[in-house]
């Protein structure tokens, strides 16, 4: 009989990836149960348990099986009481991106009946909103590929040190703000490099970008701001078996600013061994 040490419930939205999510865990040594009605969440954890060879379980539930799907939050409550925490991934993207993704997928929505995709999605949302509201995890996709959410995963669900696990996401406040964020920092105090004319077609990965960025004074006020705070909500999150954090960092266009100050602010929590992961959500959309 094995013990599991790693349980991930895969949930969220048709067309947000929950399949490139399932594959990357799978990868990653994970036994894949995709499409499990609620009331099979108990035996199938038991029998998974009950073999020698599987330590590490993920179960892919979904609006798919209908009135099957009643009943997940109760069956994750059981299992709770049995010892065993489940750490619930929500997978999302916007209205937009959801409809481009099924339409281009030629499949019609489970939800849409013979209405509009939108209907659809509306109603997944309202069957999804206690997951997702318990969700360890959400994770935008909308402007992700399948190469970058895996990557997302990798870093989420990594064999590694136990501890909090953070992703720094830069953003543009003109494509809106990450759904998928803990915590939202506002960059646009700081002076622009798109008015300086040298710093203009560069980005915040390039070093004379960060330089000027970094040496405003009230950068580095910020950036000890913030490292006070999250090493604040630190010990309440792996109090509450919370492991996952994303904070957003934006700025006009999410090309400078945010870039250059999200690559500093992970510098600083490596520097904590926070296992931390960038990305740059806006970049190159000018």
């Amino acid at each position: 009989m094995t013990k599991l040490t790693n349980f991930v419930l895969v949930t969220g939205m048709t067309g947000a990836g929950r399949g490139t999510a399932a594959k990357a865990l799978e990868k990653l040594g994970y036994y894949v149960i995709d499409n499990l009605p609620a009331s099979l969440l108990d035996s199938a954890v038991t029998t998974v348990e009950d073999g020698d060879e599987v330590d590490r379980l993920a179960v892919v539930v979904d609006s798919r099986s209908g009135t099957f799907f009643d009943g997940t939050v109760d069956a994750l409550e059981r299992l709770r009481e049995r010892g065993l925490r489940a750490k619930i991934l929500y997978l999302e993207a916007s209205d937009e991106v959801l409809v481009r993704r099924q339409e281009a997928a030629r499949r019609p929505h489970p939800l849409s009946l013979e209405g509009r995709l939108l209907d659809g999605f509306d109603r997944e949302r309202e069957l999804l909103r206690r997951l997702r509201g318990r969700a360890d995890l959400v994770v935008d996709t909308s402007q992700l590929n399948v190469h970058q959410l895996a990557q997302r995963m990798r870093a989420a669900f990594e064999e590694g040190e136990d501890g909090l696990r953070a992703s720094v996401v830069s953003f543009g406040f003109k494509y809106g703000i990450p759904i998928d964020a803990d915590m939202v920092a506002d960059m646009r105090f700081l002076p622009n490099p798109h008015w300086v004319p040298d710093l203009r077609p560069m980005s915040g990965l390039d070093e004379p970008v960060r330089e000027y960025v970094r040496r405003q004074p009230r950068a580095e006020e910020f950036l000890d701001s913030y490292e006070a705070l999250v090493s604040l909500l630190t010990d309440g999150y792996l109090h509450e078996d919370k492991r996952f954090l994303t904070i957003a960092i934006g700025c006009t266009g999410g090309r400078h600013r945010s870039v250059a100050m999200a690559e500093a602010f992970g510098e600083r929590l490596r520097a904590h061994d926070v296992r931390t992961l960038v990305v740059h959500r806006d970049l190159g959309r000018e």
